[in-house]
């Protein structure tokens, strides 16, 4: 149905292309406009940055209509993706906060269809995946870099959820914030992890290049990284960071274990040998990671307990569809189940506000996209041979499982800092695995 739509338009209209030079350059706009939307999230709020996503989904809906052979096709876990999409339509009309949660509706649209956007142009400029890479990369070292300042500032405490109880003064992390909009150190701590993987990322990917200056400068960003991720006093970013060096080691033990397997248990052991100098002799950091262990004596914990409480039972009670996407109208309901004193946002927990939102079989759909896009990412890993590829697929989908793992504790993956970056390495990822057919029908809807 869809590529019957596009060939019908494209026939009439492909003159307008053939005479157009603004339509024959559409890519290189697309491109600027991706490039932006990673750029500016950085320093604009929510409503520009999905301004920019929202030119590069209308050059692109431009572009299909015009440029003649244009098509899609969608990948098995693209199928979930689009299964979960309308599930939240039917959520959405099934919702007794029709309005609120409209607005939620909208930014789920926007991010899906930037997904589809980047994965579409992706699709005929897999040369330009090193661009975006680029640019999130300069994002992320830009933010340490100024994360990094912002530790020795002595910054006036914007997070409130810091139990400061039991903890000495002068063991209190000066928690960093970067520039991201609005100013909070959990939502700096999830971007960090989320656009981690690709400056560690770049470190092998220099290497194997042999542009070792290169490779050099991308470890002392590395570096600084890390440290600012400490910085940020984020419990869940120092899980997902762990979790990064873990899957880096698994994955690069590929090309590095027969040949220089000396040297590479050497580099392990002196990440590890780092990480546990940081919790032993960094008292500031070792308080606030033994803290992640203190359950209810702690009260950050004992709040996320107390949501966790509240939102199974609006799932109980709203389980087959939901309450509808957003914030807005979560905050709205939240409010008949929570404990006096304990209001909130979100669910903490990006699972559990995905079924609280859609219902039972929304979170169904989004773990079947999840598990379906890591079978074929591993598969991809361990059967190519292309090791520029490997690299690049290994850093969105670590990328991808750190954002997930985060996400047990957290719901910043639902603001727009973290949904493009995240879509973008989801892209990326359906750029590199190949053009898997579905069956003939699906193929051509």
């Amino acid at each position: 149905m869809f590529n019957s739509f596009f060939k019908f338009s494209q026939d009439r209209l492909g003159y307008l292309y053939k005479n157009s030079l603004f339509l024959q350059s559409i890519d290189w706009f697309i491109l600027v406009f991706i490039l932006l939307t990673f750029f500016v999230s950085t320093v604009m709020n929510s409503d520009a940055i999905g301004f920019f996503a929202l030119i590069v989904m209308f050059l692109t809906f431009i572009k299909m209509l015009t440029k003649p052979n244009e098509t899609v096709s969608f990948k098995d876990f693209e199928v979930w993706v689009i299964a979960y999409f309308m599930i939240v339509i039917i959520s959405l009309f099934g919702s007794t906060l029709f309005t609120l949660s409209l607005k939620g509706f909208f930014k789920t649209f926007v991010y899906i269809g930037f997904y589809f956007s980047v994965a579409q142009y992706l699709k005929n400029n897999k040369d330009k995946t090193v661009w975006l890479l680029a640019a999130i990369w300069l994002c992320a070292a830009g933010e340490s870099v100024i994360g990094f300042m912002q530790s020795f500032l002595h910054l006036d405490a914007i997070s409130t959820w810091q139990d400061t109880s039991y903890v000495n003064p002068e063991d209190v992390i000066s928690r960093v914030y970067g520039t991201l909009k609005p100013l909070n150190p959990n939502l700096f701590g999830g971007y960090l992890v989320c656009a981690f993987p690709v400056v560690l990322g770049s470190v092998f990917y220099f290497f194997s290049k042999r542009h070792f200056k290169c490779a050099i400068v991308s470890i002392l960003f590395t570096l600084i990284g890390i440290y600012t991720i400490f910085q940020t006093g984020c419990r869940g970013a120092y899980l997902a960071l762990m979790l990064i060096f873990g899957c880096a080691f698994l994955i690069s033990a590929k090309f590095f274990w027969n040949t220089y397997k000396k040297l590479y248990i050497s580099f392990i052991s002196g990440v590890i040998a780092l990480f546990v100098f940081a919790l032993t002799f960094v008292s500031a950091i070792r308080h606030r990671f033994l803290s992640i262990f203190a359950m209810r004596n702690d009260s950050s914990n004992s709040f996320r307990f107390n949501v966790y409480h509240s939102a199974v039972e609006m799932f109980k009670d709203n389980w087959l569809l939901g309450i509808g996407v957003g914030n807005k109208n979560f905050r709205e309901i939240y409010g008949l189940y929570m404990k006096t004193g304990f209001d909130a946002l979100s669910a903490y927990n990006i699972y559990l506000e995905t079924a609280v939102e859609s219902g039972i079989f929304a979170l169904i759909a989004f773990l079947g996209f999840l598990i379906t896009l890591s079978k074929d990412a591993i598969k991809y890993i361990l059967t190519a041979e292309n090791k520029e590829r490997i690299i690049f697929v290994s850093i969105s989908i670590i990328s991808i499982w750190a954002v997930m793992f985060h996400g047990l504790v957290d719901t910043i993956y639902f603001r727009p800092q973290l949904q493009f970056l995240f879509w973008t390495f989801v892209a990326i990822i359906s750029s590199e695995i190949g053009e898997k057919k579905l069956n003939s029908e699906i193929h051509d809807v």
